[in-house]
């Protein structure tokens, strides 16, 4: 493909199908959204353990619920005619969400960013939905636009979650294309709709690597690295020049307690019993995000560096920096040091509280999520590691 060849902005047709949403489409997608039986269900079945009215709309024949619920929605959403729009309800959410469900957010190294620049967010991985929202508080707090969010199509099994990911910004990364040609054909396309977003001064998140590190072992994928670097080797660039010229932030992201810490190891251990496979059920992604969103996190920690612009000159050697900044930045909370064998560092009341919630699970689960909680502290500390926790978990990209 020759310079004159390839795509001149993000807006460009060829990314129609991997896109966010237009501000010209928001209506279309928000109405799909009203209109669809899972949202009314959700809706009614949330709803109706709290109040009496929904309690009496949900034995309601399905025709009645459809048209008094699409009422309520419609009335929710008649203010939302843009993606800002639409992002600013998300921030209050999340506002009024992290009040209940976390002991305080703290946001560092967000200040030290220009905010008329497009920057290259590259975090740890533990949350499907929280990374991103969390990096977007950072920015709102900063006065920064938000960033598009880079999401699998896996998790758009569902048309009312493909509606709404597009809303909230994000663009898809086509995890199900097999053939080889035409995956690199799909990786090409994402890493040019990548750099012209930087180009552009629209900031970018994506996870250090494909799927969450269930195992709680924080590392950078270098295909991950190497994809990012598609659009450089297009035009002509060597890979150190073009990864500086999107701007990459490393980002470290600590929940003091993960929402989805027995799911993940429920996972894990199935996995290990069937050599590496899994089969998710048709909701579990959606169950993940939900669990995550409401589920107690603790303390939360949002640590963001400085662009990289040097010290690199290939992938290997740009995850080991990125994994650096990670394991440095990681907050070394009461759950991690009390699970690495370093409780005596910690409160009796912080060693009852972690205690108290391993104690919930199931035996056979414990150990598994204690290493999930350690490892952190492991890879900051790697002479401290037990030999029996240096084997690895089998791992699914989700």
């Amino acid at each position: 493909m020759s310079t004159s060849e390839m795509p001149q902005t993000s807006d460009d047709s060829v990314f129609d199908d991997i896109r966010p949403c237009r501000d010209d489409e928001v209506d279309a997608e928000l109405q799909k959204i009203i209109q669809d039986r899972t949202v009314i269900n959700g809706i009614l079945k949330f709803q109706s353990k709290s109040s009496a009215l929904a309690s009496l709309v949900y034995k309601l024949p399905a025709f009645m619920q459809n048209f008094l619920v699409g009422r309520f929605l419609s009335r929710q959403v008649r203010e939302i005619h843009t993606v800002a729009d639409f992002q600013l309800r998300v921030a209050n959410f999340m506002r009024s969400m992290s009040k209940t469900t976390a002991d305080g957010v703290t946001y560092r190294g967000f200040d030290r960013l220009d905010p008329k620049l497009g920057y290259l967010f590259i975090s740890n991985h533990r949350d499907i939905s929280l990374d991103p929202a969390y990096i977007d508080m950072a920015l709102y707090a900063h006065e920064m636009p938000t960033v598009r969010i880079a999401i699998g199509d896996n998790l758009l099994r569902m048309p009312v979650a493909t509606s709404l990911m597009r809303l909230n910004k994000s663009f898809i990364v086509k995890r199900s294309v097999t053939s080889p040609r035409e995956k690199l054909k799909e990786l090409t396309k994402l890493s040019e709709y990548i750099g012209l977003s930087i180009k552009e001064n629209n900031s970018i998140w994506i996870a250090e690597r494909e799927g969450r590190a269930k195992d709680g072992n924080d590392r950078a994928e270098t295909a991950v690295l190497k994809m990012l670097g598609l659009a450089g080797r297009l035009q002509k660039k060597s890979f150190a020049e073009y990864m500086a010229s999107l701007r990459i932030v490393p980002v470290s992201i600590t929940y003091e307690f993960d929402p989805n810490d027995m799911a993940k190891a429920e996972e894990l251990s199935e996995r290990e019993k069937h050599n590496g496979e899994y089969h998710k059920e048709k909701m579990e992604d959606i169950d993940t995000i939900t669990r995550g969103i409401r589920g107690y996190k603790g303390r939360v920690s949002v640590v963001a560096g400085e662009p990289l612009s040097s010290g690199f000159s290939n992938a290997e050697e740009l995850a080991a920096i990125i994994d650096r900044f990670v394991w440095d930045n990681y907050q070394m909370y009461p759950s991690t040091l009390i699970s690495a064998g370093h409780g005596d560092r910690c409160t009796d009341a912080e060693r009852k509280k972690f205690e108290d919630r391993i104690n919930g699970y199931p035996e056979e689960l414990r150990g598994r999520i204690r290493s999930m909680y350690a490892r952190p502290y492991f890879n900051l500390h790697p002479e401290e590691l037990p030999e029996a926790g240096d084997a690895k978990e089998p791992e699914e990209k989700a």
